[in-house]
């Protein structure tokens, strides 16, 4: 028996690679990272979803715990009435494998027999939520609500009865069997890992969670002719170090017409100070709390040093200390890739705004 050997070719080359790449490798869909979850992490996934998603939905969502949650693991209402009222079911499973018809007979038993019993009204929406979803048996008869309800009576006796509740067996008796074949199962769903995904994306911790960067930060607004209250106290900070720099009291912005120097100095500041709450906006959408706050303390420790020592004056003090905010390198923070120079300038702003800096000894 003879043996052809023949040579391995070489390897078509890899497109796009970029530091990021070689540093941390490819990024992996979100989808695929639920796929890869313990039940630890899906269970903090799954509380981030419903803090951040469900309840811009609802009045009110709970989620029951223990073994007297009878069948309602996260419940999203409508009303003060609660489960009384018009509610929807979220049940949050993890499994090794995709959701079987046998993974969930039992708790679509539990919401018939607790409503059957009047101790809630039957939900509105029932979700099956779980990593690895459903799987092709399952989304037929979800698909279904006739199907699922006689594959539901069929199976009664294996999985249901035995199962609901620890202290008695639920009989498929004539009065209970008259009630499943009135229920409506149209109700009974399943959110996939990409409907979870792209919920989880409007949260404030989605980059956080799955990588891949921050979204587009938007325009920042020009500022209104008019200040704001929300602004007048660095203003006024800035007002009296033009009155120091040039030794003449500055009461308002219109003082400023004759040192257009001044003028226009003024005018970037205030420019940088709604760069830099715009900034504010978009962390509050796009990172974890304490982000942007983290970000102006970085701000703050770099720059504190330049804002105490001596300078000519105020003014002075102003131009020493936001050049010194634009020069700082700051790496760690996940605002700073999209953070430009005028918002370190009216980082500066906010801090004097909230007294933190003071451009003036008096």
């Amino acid at each position: 028996m003879s043996t052809d050997w023949t040579d391995i070719p070489e390897p078509a080359p890899l497109s796009s690679v970029t530091a990021a790449t070689v540093v941390h490798g490819p990024v992996i869909p979100p989808q695929q990272q639920l796929l890869l979850y313990s039940p630890d992490q899906w269970e903090d996934f799954v509380q981030e979803w419903a803090h951040f998603c469900l309840k811009q939905q609802y009045i009110k969502v709970q989620r029951f715990t223990g073994s007297g949650d009878r069948g309602v693991d996260i419940a999203g209402f409508t009303d003060a009435k609660k489960l009384q009222g018009v509610w929807d079911n979220y049940q949050c499973k993890h499994y090794d494998n995709a959701l079987r018809p046998t993974n969930v007979w039992v708790e679509i038993g539990k919401i018939v027999w607790y409503s059957f019993k009047k101790e809630y009204t039957p939900p509105r929406r029932y979700y099956f939520v779980a990593p690895k979803g459903v799987g092709t048996s399952l989304a037929a008869l979800l698909s279904d609500a006739s199907k699922l309800r006689d594959e539901l009576n069929a199976n009664w006796e294996k999985y249901v009865r035995k199962e609901i509740t620890k202290t008695q067996e639920v009989v498929l008796d004539a009065s209970l069997l008259a009630y499943v074949n009135a229920f409506d199962f149209s109700i009974f769903d399943a959110k996939t890992s990409l409907q979870l995904v792209e919920e989880h994306r409007a949260s404030p911790v989605h980059a956080a969670r799955f990588g891949g960067g921050l979204k587009a930060r938007p325009d920042a607004a020009k500022p209104p002719a008019v200040i704001k209250t929300d602004e007048s106290r660095y203003v006024t900070q800035l007002l009296n170090a033009y009155a120091e720099h040039i030794g003449q009291p500055v009461s308002d912005p219109s003082a400023l017409a004759s040192a257009p120097k001044l003028r226009d100095h003024f005018h970037r500041q205030r420019e940088a100070f709604y760069h830099a709450e715009s900034l504010r906006v978009f962390a509050r959408d796009s990172v974890p709390a304490g982000t942007f706050e983290s970000l102006q303390d970085d701000i703050y420790d770099g720059v504190v040093d330049t804002h105490d020592a001596t300078h000519q004056d105020g003014y002075a003090r102003v131009c020493a200390v936001t050049k010194a905010a634009r020069e700082l390198q700051i790496t760690a923070n996940p605002l700073i890739t999209c953070t430009k120079p005028k918002d370190r300038d009216g980082m500066c702003q906010q801090l004097a705004n909230e007294d933190r800096l003071q451009w003036t000894q008096s």
